[in-house]
């Protein structure tokens, strides 16, 4: 696995009091958001890390996050009660959306289409309106969770991944259900498209990454076991070049994304790296750093350098 990128722990960050589940933009390149299962949503600056800024407070656990760019709002889903919609201008609640009382895995703001896709622990993805955050439908296609969502702007599709280990790929426009992928053996956990369009990657609690070309009506490209246990997330580097799997196995690899080859592995023993389940990843276009949360209550911040040969 000889590689020329070059790993470094730049900081932990600490203050959430729980598993920190989930990480999300914002709109400035240097400041990332977290939420955990202690209900408080943070902002940390990674110029300076140390001090994260409470933005938000909710009375349940939070897994799910999104930014909305056009109008600096954040979408927070506090399980079982719905979404919050709040202003970061002045960290008020706009809106408070009920929804049907189950945990929130996955929220998806399309700025094209004007809609808002989540992702609910009842198998329902509960579509909004993106202007008011009116619930306007729900998509129905299974009683298992549906845990991750991706959007294709180049095909304007719309996929999901299920605990019912089944991929369904909708169309985003009009939600009819074109395509169903059975490889997974069980819940998939994480669904990502290369930036390209070209591809969609998906991981599963079994542990297998597996790719689905786009362009061939999702026909398998293959797949590889890649990680111990379950696949919890996946991103793409800013560049397009690599992309990043995190795991309940505690580490996260980093891939070349035209090979396919696993590049490195960030772990407790080789990189002092997380000490459990690793839920969710964040490659910052701020100094190509990679960030991470996991159960072990922590945020860390990773510098990625490509060295030159």
């Amino acid at each position: 696995m000889a590689s020329n990128l070059q790993i470094q722990k730049l900081a932990t960050l600490t203050g959430h009091r729980d598993c920190v589940y989930t990480l999300e933009q914002s709109g400035e390149e240097n400041v990332v958001f977290s939420a955990a299962g202690d209900g408080m949503v943070v902002a940390w600056d990674m110029n300076n890390p140390d001090n994260g800024e409470l933005v938000a407070k909710v009375n349940t656990s939070v897994y799910a996050l999104r930014y909305v760019p056009e109008r600096n709002l954040l979408l927070i889903g506090q399980n079982q009660e719905g979404l919050q919609v709040i202003s970061l201008q002045d960290k008020s609640i706009l809106k408070s959306v009920p929804l049907p009382k189950a945990a929130i895995f996955d929220i998806l703001y399309l700025a094209d289409l004007q809609k808002v896709f989540v992702a609910m622990g009842n198998g329902a993805v509960c579509v909004l309106s993106g202007e008011t955050f009116e619930l306007q439908t729900i998509l129905r296609k299974s009683d298992q969770s549906a845990r991750s969502l991706a959007y294709n702007p180049q095909t304007q599709e719309l996929a999901v991944g299920y605990s019912d280990n089944l991929i369904r790929v909708y169309d985003a426009t009009n939600l009819a259900l074109k395509h169903e992928l059975a490889a997974h053996t069980n819940s998939v956990f994480t669904v990502t498209y290369s930036p390209d369009g070209k591809l969609l990657l998906s991981g599963s609690r079994d542990a297998h990454l597996r790719v689905w070309e786009v362009e061939l009506g999702y026909k398998e490209r293959g797949y590889t076991i890649a990680h111990m246990y379950t696949i919890n997330h996946i991103t793409y580097s800013p560049d397009s070049r690599f992309f990043a799997t995190c795991s309940m196995d505690k580490s996260i690899k980093i891939w070349d994304a035209q090979t396919f080859k696993l590049l490195k592995v960030i772990d407790k023993v080789r990189n002092a790296s997380h000490g459990t389940s690793v839920n969710k990843l964040f490659w910052s276009a701020h100094q190509n750093q990679l960030v991470s949360c996991s159960d072990d209550r922590t945020i860390s911040v990773w510098d990625i350098k490509q060295l030159e040969l």
